[in-house]
């Protein structure tokens, strides 16, 4: 059975992921599937041959055995402390059913058997160890966008209603891919949307629009299409800064990672400029 999976790490965004799962789950009619990835643990290896007499030696690398096991339990039980707290928080909404799964390993490793199943993958925007005074983005955001086959939500600080929704469409294979999920699933049904192209006022740039304009239409939506000029960055930013809009959808990481390196990407920074969720499509 599909289902929204929720990717925790017990940081600030984890009580938000949450619920930006349970309001997924509830408007898809799915249950939700909370999991942790616990990471691997780091040996740490010391070379004791010429240091200490067989005696001694025995007795350190026991008592490290025993640290590191030590090390292990304590991960397991904060990892069920996580589960539990972000369980709490969908049970909270009523209505949806919802599992937790706890693994060890490499998130993108687990990423692919974990979503497997899934509808939606949904995580913070950023993690445990996120510097929040510069606002950078959780080292695990832009490997999971890169690597995950499915829609991607990334939830924001916390979960606000809301009735209007932007598409950012740039003509792109992930923007025709957003534009024809959103027309088909239930997902964003009954909600007013916008949908953005920035570039130059010409003929062609305005007929850009009219097949994803009417996609949406054929779809139910009550859509406003707009062509901006300037900086995708800034007019589509400064779209949801106005706003109206309570969720941002969009194609994500269009260039390679070297290339983003380089000049920068437009996704990155639209996520760390929106206060807003973002639902991404490679």
């Amino acid at each position: 059975m599909a289902k929204i999976l929720a990717l925790v790490d017990g940081s600030i965004y984890s009580r938000s992921v949450a619920g930006h799962a349970a309001w997924a789950a509830s408007r898809l009619g799915l249950p939700v599937e909370i999991a942790h990835v616990l990471g691997r643990r780091i040996a740490t290896n010391f070379d004791l041959s010429g240091n200490l007499d067989a005696n001694a030696r025995t007795n350190l690398l026991r008592q490290m055995a025993d640290l590191d096991e030590q090390h292990g339990k304590l991960a397991q039980q904060k990892g069920r402390a996580i589960l539990d707290g972000a369980r709490s928080e969908v049970e909270a909404v009523g209505g949806v059913e919802v599992s937790t799964k706890l693994r060890n390993g490499d998130l993108l490793e687990a990423l692919g058997d974990l979503e497997a199943d899934a509808e939606m993958v949904v995580i913070g925007k950023r993690g445990e160890a996120a510097d929040f005074a510069r606002l950078h983005l959780g080292s695990n955001l832009e490997r999971v966008v890169r690597s995950s086959k499915k829609p991607v939500l990334v939830a924001s600080r916390s979960h606000e209603p809301f009735d209007r929704f932007v598409i950012a469409y740039d003509g792109g294979t992930s923007a025709h891919r957003a534009v024809d999920y959103v027309a088909a699933s239930p997902l964003l049904k009954g909600l007013s949307c916008t949908l953005l192209l920035v570039g130059a006022d010409t003929p062609e740039n305005r007929s850009r629009l009219d097949a994803p304009f009417g996609r949406l239409r054929e779809g139910g939506f009550e859509v406003e299409a707009r062509l901006r000029n300037g900086e995708p960055e800034e007019v589509i930013g400064a779209c949801m800064e106005s706003g109206k809009a309570g969720l941002l959808v969009m194609g994500a990481y269009g260039h390679s990672r070297i290339r983003s390196y380089v000049i920068g990407s437009t996704t990155a920074e639209l996520v760390r400029r929106c206060k807003v969720p973002v639902l991404m499509f490679r």
